[in-house]
C-alpha cells in the first residue's frame, strides 16, 4: 500500500524512489511486524488472562509442564495480525502472490483458532476432531494449490532436488493432490513441534530467514541464472512476507521465551506451518524445505514412528513423542532442549543455503 501511495511522489521528491526497492520494504516490514508484536503483546496477554483463556496441559506429559496450565494461549493472533498488517503496508498489493499468501495465513489460522477455542471451552487439551481438523486444512490447502495450478508458469509442476540444476520430475495434474498433502503435512509438522517455550517460534525465524534469501534470489533473473535456480517472476515480493514473518516471530518470542507468558496455540502453529509450505511451493523449494525445516521433519517423523510402533508392536520407541518430550523425559531441562534444537535448526538453514552453489 505504501508503495502505491508514496512511490508516485518520486516525480517531486526523489527520496520516494526508495519504495521501489524490495530490500528497503522488506527491512521495514520486519520492523513494522516487530513493533506491532511488542506494542500489542502485553495487551493481548492481559485480555486473555482476564477472560481466563488459558492452555490446558496434557496430564501424561512431563511433570514440569503442569505448572504451565492456564498460561494464555491463542498468541498466534498476534503473529497473524503483525504479519498481515505488515504485508498490507509494505508488499506490492498488485502481486497475486501477496493475496494467496494472506489467504493461506488467515485460512490455516482460522482452523487453529477454532481448535484453540474448543480446547478452552471444554477445558481439555483436545480440540477439533482429527477428521474435522484435517478436513479444514485440506480445504484451505486445496484452494491455495488450485490457485497456484491455475496460474501456473513453466516451473509450477516441476520438482527440483537439492544439488541438481534440472528438475527430476514433472507431476503435471498430480501436483494438486501432492500440494494438498504437502501443505497439510507442514502445517501439522509445526503444530507438533510447538510443545516447548519458544521452540517452534525460534525455528520458524530461521526458516523465514532462509526463505527471505531464496525469494530474493528467485525473483532476480540475473541471480537465478547465475545460481541455476528457477526464475519466478514476482517472487521477489515474497521477501517482504519473509521479513514480516521473521519480525512477527521475533516480537512474539519476547513473550514466548521460557518461562512463556503466552503460547501461540494452534492459531499460530497451523498458520505458520501453512505459510512455510506455501512459500516452498511458490519458490519451487518443496524438496529443499525438508532440509530447511529439518527439525520439523524429525519431530513429525518421531511422532509417526511412535504411533506406528505402538500399534504394530505394542511398544514405544521413545519415552514420549514428539522427540522434544523424549529428551525432557530423559532428564534434559526444557531450555537445553530448545537451545539444542535451535542449533540444529541453524545448521539445517546453513546447509540448505549451501545447496545453491553445490549443484
Amino acid at each position: 500500500m505504501l508503495k502505491d501511495l508514496l512511490y508516485p511522489l518520486v516525480k517531486s521528491f526523489t527520496f520516494f524512489n526508495i519504495f521501489q526497492y524490495i530490500t528497503f520494504r522488506a527491512a521495514y516490514a520486519a520492523v513494522t511486524a516487530l513493533v506491532i508484536a511488542f506494542i500489542f503483546g502485553p495487551r493481548l496477554i492481559a485480555v486473555l488472562r482476564a477472560r481466563k483463556l488459558g492452555q490446558e496441559i496434557r496430564t501424561d506429559g512431563p511433570e514440569t509442564h503442569l505448572a504451565k496450565s492456564g498460561t494464555p494461549t491463542m498468541g498466534g493472533i498476534l503473529i497473524i495480525v503483525a504479519i498481515v498488517a505488515s504485508m498490507l503496508l509494505w508488499q506490492d498489493l498488485h502481486n497475486p502472490l501477496t493475496w494467496i499468501s494472506i489467504f493461506a495465513i488467515l485460512g490455516f489460522g482460522a482452523i487453529g483458532f477454532l481448535d484453540d477455542v474448543l480446547k478452552i471451552s471444554r477445558r481439555d487439551s483436545r480440540g477439533l476432531s482429527a477428521g474435522v481438523k484435517f478436513g479444514g486444512q485440506a480445504i484451505v490447502a486445496a484452494v491455495v494449490v488450485s490457485f497456484i495450478y491455475l496460474n501456473r508458469h513453466d516451473y509450477t509442476t516441476l520438482l527440483y532436488v537439492p544439488f541438481f540444476k534440472v528438475h527430476v520430475l514433472d507431476l503435471s495434474f498430480l501436483y494438486i493432490p501432492f500440494g494438498v498433502l504437502f501443505l497439510v503435512g507442514w502445517s501439522n509438522a509445526v503444530n507438533l513441534t510447538d510443545g516447548l517455550d519458544g521452540l517452534a517460534t525460534g525455528l520458524v525465524i530461521m526458516v523465514g530467514i532462509a526463505f527471505a534469501a531464496l525469494s530474493y534470489l528467485s525473483g532476480r533473473s540475473d541471480f537465478a541464472q547465475y545460481l541455476g535456480i528457477p526464475y519466478i517472476a514476482g517472487s521477489g515480493e515474497l521477501t517482504v512476507l519473509c521479513f514480516a514473518l521473521v519480525g512477527a516471530c521475533v516480537g512474539f518470542l519476547w513473550y514466548n521465551a521460557h518461562p512463556a507468558e503466552i503460547f501461540m496455540g494452534d492459531t499460530g502453529s497451523l498458520s505458520l506451518g501453512g505459510i512455510i509450505g506455501v512459500l516452498a511451493m511458490l519458490l519451487k523449494k518443496e524438496i529443499l524445505l525438508f532440509i530447511i525445516g529439518g527439525v520439523f521433519v524429525i519431530e513429525m517423523f518421531s511422532d509417526i514412528v511412535q504411533v506406528a510402533s505402538y500399534k504394530i508392536r505394542g511398544k514405544r520407541v521413545f519415552k514420549m513423542a514428539p522427540l522434544h518430550h523424549h529428551f525432557e523425559k530423559s532428564g534434559w531441562a526444557e531450555t537445553k532442549v530448545v537451545t539444542r534444537f535451535w542449533i540444529l535448526g541453524g545448521m539445517f538453514t546453513i546447509l540448505s543455503l549451501s545447496t545453491l552453489k553445490i549443484q
